[in-house]
């Protein structure tokens, strides 16, 4: 592994202090507890962000609650000509947000561009919430004796989300617009370690003129989260985070009374049989591996190779992990950025060490990588372990980091039971030429989304994010038509005239 310098090229301005956005207008926080927004690349101050008190939560979740009550009478087809500007906003910004994302990430700027667009394409989506909403409506004439009956979709009031640190552009635009394209309003809490990208994107908003209060912004940490879970009139709440938190978020939303959708965690394998086509499977692993730097939930990090092809499929792996670049987020070349805390870091390292104490082998070493220029970074090089079983915490917990493991199974029927084993059910790919393994592979594997020969099967806007076990909470998921079940409820009508 090499490391590279970040390359000259200005990066987007960003304010000495992050703000809330609260019906219409740019208002500071009113708590006094504040922290600082990081460089996790070179470890600068890029900005300070109060957190919110209780309070401030309650001035959003009002300013949503009465904008709610003309938004709602805003006709679907008004209110996505909204989504239409809004689109053209993003596009026009889509530099600036991807170069201010990578900064207080740490992720590469390829990446950070390829997660606005995905973000973008969700903006997209609800804008044909005119259609998606007539799904589970219309009306049956002559039920009974003159009498018709209707079912209707409407908005319920306001919603939530409260968004993670690794994708601070593209969650928020997993809820966002839907909530308000289908009538409602919104509060959005994005994670105070990136509370920039969600900025920029709400600059964006108030540039195409959204009425006050529609959509409204509140950094903060933990006590805001609960302040959004426990406030009596937010009807519904979003999460992505880890799992215990998600836990928390869906027992503390659901025991108030709230409609939830909680992502958490994941453990994700990838399983190679020996039909694979090497040459285009091992890059697919390794950017599934590597990218984000590992720090997202639909990274396969443990690599099954099935039979005789392991050999081949480790000798492979190596290679193309040997080659990556790490560095800082806006150098084009960087492949593989910091983590975002030391800490983080910390926590990757541990699990490295815990998984060599079990018994793993040691086949790449990135823990004493150190950035020549950046010695304040948080960087951790690629690292691959091997002789990794499925009873080791490492093939059991989420990794969250640069880390791949290798393993063995001597047939699909135990790489699947590999699969299968771990807590979690967020993705699972498998790499073959064979139709009769895919198809038993996708009808096992107890995974909300699977890939066939597919390194990152992230789901496209017009389909829901899928996910089980302990990586989901809830009924209906982020995205597509869950998106609309969750917004909305179903009332129906029944009518009789006489005269």
């Amino acid at each position: 592994m090499t490391s590279r310098q970040e390359e000259a090229g200005d990066a987007p301005a960003v304010p000495d202090s992050v703000s809330n956005y609260v019906d219409g207008e740019w208002v500071d926080a009113t708590a006094e507890t504040s922290l600082p927004v990081t460089n996790p690349a070179t470890g600068e101050t890029l900005a300070t962000v109060t957190l919110s008190a209780d309070r401030d939560v309650g001035t959003a979740v009002d300013a949503a609650s009465e904008a709610f009550e003309s938004w709602r009478r805003v006709p679907p087809v008004d209110r996505v000509q909204y989504l239409f500007d809004l689109k053209q906003e993003l596009e026009k910004r889509h530099e600036d947000i991807a170069r201010t994302l990578s900064r207080e990430h740490g992720k590469t700027v390829a990446e950070a561009r390829g997660e606005v667009r995905r973000g973008i394409e969700n903006v997209e989506v609800a804008a044909g919430i005119p259609n998606m909403m007539r799904e589970g409506s219309g009306t049956v004439e002559d039920v009974a004796a003159g009498m018709d009956e209707t079912a209707v979709r409407q908005p319920l009031g306001v919603f939530a989300a409260i968004t993670p640190f690794n994708f601070p552009a593209m969650i928020p635009l997993w809820f966002l617009p839907y909530a308000v394209a289908t009538g409602n309003t919104f509060v959005l809490k994005p994670s105070e370690r990136v509370p920039l990208s969600s900025q920029l994107i709400v600059e964006a908003i108030e540039a195409v003129g959204l009425p006050d209060g529609v959509v409204n912004l509140v950094n903060g940490a933990a006590d805001t989260v609960n302040a959004i879970l426990e406030h009596p009139d937010v009807e519904g709440v979003s999460f992505v985070g880890s799992t215990p938190v998600a836990k928390h978020v869906y027992e503390t939303a659901a025991r108030h009374g709230k409609r939830v959708q909680a992502q958490g965690g994941a453990k994700n394998y990838v399983v190679v049989t020996p039909s694979a086509i090497l040459d285009d499977t091992v890059p697919n692993i390794v950017g599934s591996v590597y990218g984000n730097a590992g720090e997202r939930c639909l990274a396969n990090d443990v690599v099954v190779g099935v039979g005789d092809v392991y050999d081949d499929l480790r000798e492979e792996v190596v290679s193309n992990t040997e080659k990556l670049v790490v560095g800082t987020g806006l150098d084009e070349d960087t492949d593989v950025g910091p983590l975002i805390t030391e800490d983080a870091r910390e926590n990757v390292v541990a699990m490295v060490d815990e998984a060599l104490d079990e018994g793993a082998d040691l086949v790449l070493d990135g823990r004493d990588f150190d950035h020549p220029d950046h010695d304040d970074g948080n960087f951790l090089g690629p690292t691959i372990l091997e002789g990794v079983t499925a009873d080791m915490a490492i093939a059991q917990e989420e990794i969250f980091g640069p880390v791949l493991c290798l393993a063995r199974a001597d047939d699909l029927d135990d790489a699947v039971e590999m699969v299968n084993s771990t807590r979690y059910g967020n993705a699972s790919s498998i790499f073959t030429e064979r139709g009769s393994e895919a198809r038993k592979y996708k009808y096992e594997v107890d995974a909300g989304n699977v890939g066939v020969n597919v390194g990152v099967c992230a789901p496209m806007g017009f389909f829901h994010f899928g996910g089980r076990k302990d990586s989901f909470f809830g009924d209906t998921h982020a995205q597509g038509e869950d998106a609309v079940q969750f917004y909305t409820e179903k009332k129906v009508v029944m009518e009789r005239w006489y005269s």
